[in-house]
């Protein structure tokens, strides 16, 4: 029994320092960084602004590479079946992995057995937005008209299980209301309808609906996070609006396949968390109404349990179904 012992604790021993080597001298090759949606969105931007400067820093090519398809699933399915050793890494959304697992009833990939947390990059509030020669000038006014006229008033947004229809369920749910939803495919066209006038409203994504704010085509009546967004102070939250509970927002974050070694983790992680507090960094996140948000693996791994469930608890109350 005392060899047997021994023996596991030679091989710990020889294990870890083996991983220990293997940090040292990562990355000696390509990185990929998976991102599962088409190049513009959340995650391509986040991939493409921290995967420039890891390149400069580590003197190895870092490159994007885009799997969309799917809801997502073909990306995260394919970092999830990687090599462990750091070289293929995913940037996932919030809805990648706390949406899809409580909306759809077969994902194939485990967020907690097939992935492990590295860091969160970015986080981004949602917007109540409605078109410029709309009659709604603030929120109680689209409370009241959706009271007076329960699922018929619409609401936009870049599709069905977004974390923009969770908002507005979760809006709907805390006041009593109903909205009649009118998904899209992505965040640019509905928006652009929104801005025609072709929708009254729209829970859509800062970067979406920038384009149309110089012009007033588009009017913010507030955010759907818990704090006041840095992009524009004055636009008031859904908290401060007369809607209880409201706090959600578009989140990108950095995992690895799990058996990923600690230590190629950890020099990741620290690499990343000085890229996410650049000054250049900040600012070029910021112009879409995103902060950089570097977290521990804990953290981030608390952040996804915790709205993980409480998705689960608006998919649930309020039916949402997908096809």
């Amino acid at each position: 029994m005392k060899r047997s012992w021994a023996f596991l604790l030679t091989a710990l021993t020889a294990s870890a320092a083996i991983a220990g080597a293997q940090a040292q001298s990562y990355p000696t090759r390509t990185v990929r960084l998976i991102a599962p949606y088409a190049p513009g969105g959340i995650a391509d931007i986040a991939a493409r602004l921290v995967g420039q400067k890891l390149a400069e820093a580590w003197g190895q090519q870092v490159i994007t590479e885009n799997r969309p398809g799917a809801n997502g699933f073909l990306g995260v399915t394919a970092v999830s079946r990687a090599e462990p050793d750091g070289y293929t890494l995913l940037v996932a959304t919030a809805g990648d992995l706390t949406i899809n697992p409580v909306l759809f009833k077969k994902v194939p990939y485990d967020v907690g057995k097939d992935l492990v947390p590295i860091t969160m990059l970015s986080d981004t509030p949602t917007v109540l937005a409605t078109f410029g020669g709309s009659p709604f000038k603030t929120v109680a006014d689209v409370l009241k008209a959706a009271k007076q006229k329960p699922g018929e008033i619409p609401m936009a947004s870049p599709g069905i299980g977004s974390i923009n229809q969770l908002a507005f369920e979760w809006m709907g749910l805390g006041t009593g209301t109903k909205f009649l939803h009118v998904p899209y495919k992505g965040g640019a066209p509905a928006s652009t309808s929104l801005a025609g006038g072709d929708v009254p409203l729209g829970i859509l994504a800062i970067s979406s609906v920038n384009p149309f704010l110089q012009n007033q085509r588009i009017r913010v009546l507030a955010v759907t996070t818990a704090k006041r967004s840095t992009f524009n102070p004055e636009w008031p939250t859904l908290q401060e609006s007369g809607v209880p509970d409201v706090d959600i927002s578009n989140w990108t974050c950095l995992m690895a396949p799990a058996g990923t070694p600690q230590p190629i983790i950890d020099k990741i992680h620290a690499e990343v968390a000085r890229i996410l507090d650049m000054p250049d960094i900040k600012e070029r996140f910021a112009a879409g109404g995103a902060v950089a948000i570097p977290t521990t693996a804990a953290e981030l791994d608390a952040r996804i349990k915790h709205d993980t469930m409480a998705f689960k608890t608006i998919v649930e109350k309020a039916n949402i179904k997908v096809e």
